[in-house]
């Protein structure tokens, strides 16, 4: 009798289980999403607190992305016999030292890819692997404290190619202003006072200008996400035909281990850097008449976070 009313809980209590509705389960899973995000919310304000604590902060995360293929008697194609590959990667490291009287914070960005197409009969082409994006920047920010949310700032920024034209052009950013940090992983600059030096060879369209820098900077890790989002501008005094600016982000989630998945956009709108390729095909090009399109880039791949 008792193997019968033992029997015949089980069962019970399986039809109850089963017997639930969609709607009493989804009511279950939202408690327990709640509860998984009280505790995230948790540990992210203790992250908060390590974050702030005096001494230096160092990390890295990057993005490798490539293809690679070929194609023999491939007829519906012109290079029916080819192969082709396309690598790039991408890399964000930052170094902060935080103190209680001031901070240094420290940071580069380097994107470079190459790609390649060789028409086996085609003898005359190029089969080599060609550059395609070539995005280097650093930065090093100084800032002496007037609160926990204010400092007095000086911040010098470089940027230029390194695989093709080296410094030609390079851009130097030196100002001092202010630098107000609302929360521990967003920076924003505001300098009132900046010279932007270009350099650059031969007769072209640059010049540099005294003006105005305007910086923000949004680097954060959350759980398994790595994320960066930064924006420079300049605004020259001189001439808003001598101004420019680029966002740069880089997302980074890791499935395992430290390998994951990777995602880098830029925009950039720099209408000296417009004038300057005009005038390959087009000497007479002015600022008035050239067409300053938007500057993009993408890369798409693996990621692996240091």
């Amino acid at each position: 009798m008792k193997k019968v009313i033992i029997a015949f809980a089980l069962f019970a209590g399986m039809a109850f289980t089963y017997g639930q509705t969609e709607a009493e389960l989804k009511t279950l899973q939202g408690a327990k999403k709640d509860s998984i995000a009280a505790i995230q919310g948790r540990v992210d304000a203790l992250q908060a607190k390590i974050d702030a604590l005096p001494g230096w902060k160092k990390g890295a995360f990057g993005t490798i992305g490539g293809t690679l293929s070929g194609f023999n008697n491939w007829y519906t194609q012109n290079a029916r016999d080819n192969s082709s590959g396309n690598i790039g990667f991408t890399v964000n490291a930052f170094a902060n030292l935080q103190q209680e009287k001031f901070f240094w914070r420290n940071s580069g960005n380097i994107n470079l890819s190459w790609v390649k197409l060789d028409d086996k009969n085609n003898p005359l082409d190029d089969d080599s692997f060609r550059e395609t994006t070539d995005v280097f920047n650093i930065s090093s920010l100084y800032g002496r404290k007037l609160s926990e949310k204010f400092a007095i700032s000086a911040l010098a920024e470089y940027r230029t190619t390194i695989l093709n034209n080296f410094n030609d052009p390079g851009y130097l950013d030196f100002g001092v202003g202010a630098t107000w940090t609302p929360i521990t992983d967003l920076v924003v600059v505001i300098h009132p006072l900046n010279y932007n030096f270009i350099f650059s060879s031969g007769d072209s369209v640059f010049e540099s200008s005294l003006g105005a820098k305007i910086v923000a900077d949004y680097t954060r890790k959350l759980g398994a996400v790595n994320f960066k989002s930064n924006i420079s501008a300049f605004q020259s005094y001189k001439s808003g035909n001598l101004s420019n600016i680029t966002w740069t982000n880089s997302f980074g989630y890791t499935l395992w281990k430290m390998i994951g998945v990777g995602f880098d956009f830029g925009l950039r709108s720099n209408k000296q850097e417009a004038l300057n390729f005009a005038r390959i095909t087009n000497p007479t090009e002015t600022f008035d008449s050239v067409d300053n399109k938007l500057q993009t880039y993408w890369t798409l791949g693996l990621s692996y976070a240091f």
